[in-house]
């Protein structure tokens, strides 16, 4: 079975059981290392992650996962919030966090750049605007955005 597969598994298995604690599964990361393999499960909450809550996830996941075994090897199991500077990925992501300040890089050059650091105006299922220094805007497709992370802001 392949990683994908896997996580995918990981995903539906875990998914519900995190919802139950009133707190949303943002994403899920399996890599393997040095014979083991590493499963991040990233987490949100409505007025952010404790401590307390990546403690209580981590304790429900750990226990469905060794009933459910969706991991043919050994595994080290990290459970944490995706943090201030967030990766943006899906339509979703920049969906929620319209209004906020963003770090986008594209795969080709738009008006002549690649890198661009503004507040996401509009964001529907296919692309994004971003509000640009000096009142530009300027559209950007899902399928041309390489990178995309919140900015944090000071």
């Amino acid at each position: 079975m392949d990683m994908d597969s896997i996580k995918n598994k990981v995903n539906k298995i875990i998914e519900p059981v995190i919802n139950a604690l009133d707190i949303e599964l943002d994403d899920i990361e399996l890599s393997k290392m040095r014979g083991k393999a590493l499963l991040r499960v990233f987490i949100e909450k409505e007025g952010g992650v404790t401590i307390d809550d990546c403690e209580h996830v981590s304790r429900e996941v750990a226990a469905v996962l060794d009933v459910e075994d969706p991991i043919p090897c050994p595994y080290v199991l990290e459970v944490s919030s995706p943090g201030l500077d967030r990766p943006l990925k899906a339509p979703k992501d920049f969906k929620r966090f319209a209004g906020k300040k963003v770090r986008v890089v594209t795969l080709e050059p738009i008006d002549k750049q690649t890198f661009f650091v503004g507040e996401i105006a509009v964001a529907d299922d296919n692309e994004i605007v971003l509000l640009l220094p000096k009142n530009k805007r300027l559209t950007i497709p899902y399928n041309t955005i390489s990178k995309a992370r919140l900015e944090v802001e000071v």
